[in-house]
């Protein structure tokens, strides 16, 4: 893989972990925590609802699914 998709994977995880940890979360305590664009958190964030990992309860905010995910390091 390419080093920026390798990064961009990262990203995602780290991101979900840090929902999973946190309950539900808005879009700006994401760009808050990563430090990367709005734009981005979105894209990032389409990637995991695409896969059932993250839901929006209402515009703004986002939370994980009940989905098992096996974790690697």
């Amino acid at each position: 893989m390419k080093p920026t998709t390798d990064r961009m994977l990262i990203r995602i995880k780290d991101m979900y972990k840090y929902i999973l940890e946190n309950g539900t979360v808005t879009t700006q305590d994401l760009v808050d925590e990563f430090g990367i664009t709005p734009r981005t958190i979105q894209r990032d964030l389409n990637v995991l609802a695409f896969n059932d990992l993250v839901t929006s309860p209402s515009r703004g905010k986002w939370t994980t699914t009940q989905k098992k995910v096996r974790m690697t390091s």
